[in-house]
């Protein structure tokens, strides 16, 4: 089916299928009699065999009408996904029709092959309604084939392959009327038997189709992917920016397709480029199932490469929190993580370890290694008044720092100093100038060494926040 087809409006599509199904079930009726009418006449277990035949198909028939009629309804509350599958259960009913046919015709004709015998007259009428059979089954099929695969409708396929075995099992038929007029020509009275026979051959062609229409059937109702297709929707899903599918899903209700994917994507991914990922592989899929619903998930990938710092922030900042001061420990064989999580400074006590809590099991999730998890709770936004120190506060301070200064010499250039308080607080800031070329985690030693010099020298001190940079670094 092409793209064209997928786009014919519904109501036009409901109609066609329910005027074929409607013409089909007028035709087996017209089948269903004067097969009836010619078989009691003429005494032909084989065109008896094909009028119950008929008479099933009839039954079959307004089943499908029924099926497609009720197929065509929307959605609604208590059927999301439509009601395509009342198709589905309508050709399983129609596979146990046929098999109750072939139990009828194997039955009477073991009887009339061993126990018992019918005289039967193969005149020009019988031989006329089985051609006249044929003719209709034959042009009810084709048109029943047309639509059902011009709309998806496993209901109208399951019709047309009643009227397929039809135009086999009337063909058989006419082959034991022909040898019947011959037993009558030639004399050979075992001929007469090839009537029954030709029954258990009409029966051996409607098992058949049975038991294909009967696993086709449930494996729609299953849930089943046609073979292939599933690889083939994840294989076309990787368009550029997707890392991964991590699941295609497919599911056939009657004439409608569904189809999921969960794709795997960058985590510095935007959410535009995220959007326009998802509409690229719907596209892709709509193009190898044209009018399918196509639903697209993107997640983020977490590589091991990943540091553990910007996994742990960017998981506090899906929440709504804001993660720092993250620290790892190896103690023994465990991975400790230790961090301060920012959080509405609305919430209670209760409220914000909850949420702690689903962030902490987040992380385990992201970071199998971690097998502990503390995290300091705190407001975020915390806003402080303070006041600029007093005179003897800078004094105090910049002596300290004098004393560090003439110990670190050129190693570490203090400037930039402020010096701030609050009722019971001290706060310090200051900026120091390293060589270019210290490695950061000398940087951080270095200043962690003047924190604590200072904390010693001024035990009053609260806050100290010490920003380093190279030289001739022009801060705002």
């Amino acid at each position: 089916m092409d793209t064209q087809e997928a786009k014919i409006p519904s109501h036009n599509r409901d109609r066609e299928k329910k005027f074929v199904a409607l013409s089909s079930v007028v035709a087996a009726v017209f089948l269903t009699l004067i097969k009836l009418v010619v078989g009691i006449l003429t005494g032909s277990l084989g065109i008896l065999s094909e009028a119950a035949h008929s008479g099933l198909d009839l039954v079959a028939a307004g089943v499908t009408w029924f099926a497609v009629s009720v197929s065509s309804r929307p959605p609604d509350r208590e059927h999301t996904y439509g009601h395509g599958k009342i198709e589905n259960l309508s050709a399983l009913f129609e596979t146990f029709l046929l098999l109750l046919t072939c139990v009828w015709i194997i039955y009477e004709a073991i009887q009339r092959l061993f126990f018992k015998e019918v005289e039967i007259e193969a005149n020009i009428w019988a031989f006329l309604v089985m051609l006249i059979s044929i003719a209709i089954d034959f042009s009810r099929s084709r048109a029943l084939y047309r639509v059902a695969r011009k709309h998806k409708s496993q209901a109208l396929e399951a019709d047309a392959l009643h009227f397929s075995t039809d135009i086999w099992s009337s063909s058989v038929v006419i082959g034991g009327l022909v040898l019947v007029r011959l037993s009558d020509l030639l004399g050979a009275e075992w001929l007469v038997k090839a009537d029954a026979v030709a029954a258990l051959g009409v029966a051996g062609i409607v098992m058949y189709v049975s038991v294909r229409l009967g696993m086709r059937t449930i494996s729609a109702l299953l849930d089943a992917a046609p073979a292939g297709l599933r690889d083939e929707i994840a294989y076309a899903a990787l368009v550029p920016g997707v890392l991964e599918v991590k699941r295609a899903r497919i599911r056939i209700a009657g004439p409608e397709t569904f189809a999921d994917l969960t794709l795997v994507v960058s985590h510095d991914t935007t959410l535009e480029q995220a959007h326009e990922i998802a509409d690229q592989a719907e596209a892709v899929v709509c193009q190898i199932m044209p009018g399918a619903d196509v639903v697209v998930h993107i997640e983020p990938l977490v590589r091991e490469e990943d540091s553990v710092v910007s996994t742990v922030r960017r998981l506090a900042a899906k929440l709504g929190m804001s993660a720092h001061g993250v620290r790892i420990y190896d103690v023994a064989d465990n991975r400790l993580l230790e961090l301060h999580i920012e959080v509405e400074d609305t919430l209670s006590v209760d409220e914000a370890h909850a949420k702690v809590s689903a962030f902490e099991s987040e992380i385990r999730s992201a970071l199998p290694r971690i097998h502990q998890v503390v995290s300091h709770i705190e407001p975020i936004g915390e806003l402080e008044e303070r006041q600029r120190g007093s005179p003897d506060d800078e004094s105090m301070i910049l002596e300290a720092l004098q004393g560090l200064q003439n110990r670190l010499g050129h190693e570490c250039q203090f400037h930039q100093v402020e010096v701030h308080r609050t009722a019971s607080e001290l706060f310090v800031t200051l900026h120091c100038t390293v060589d270019p070329n210290t490695a950061i985690v000398d940087a951080h030693t270095l200043t962690e060494n003047v924190e604590s010099d200072l904390r010693s020298r001024i035990p009053q001190l609260s806050h100290v926040v010490i920003h380093v940079e190279p030289p001739d670094t022009d801060e705002a």
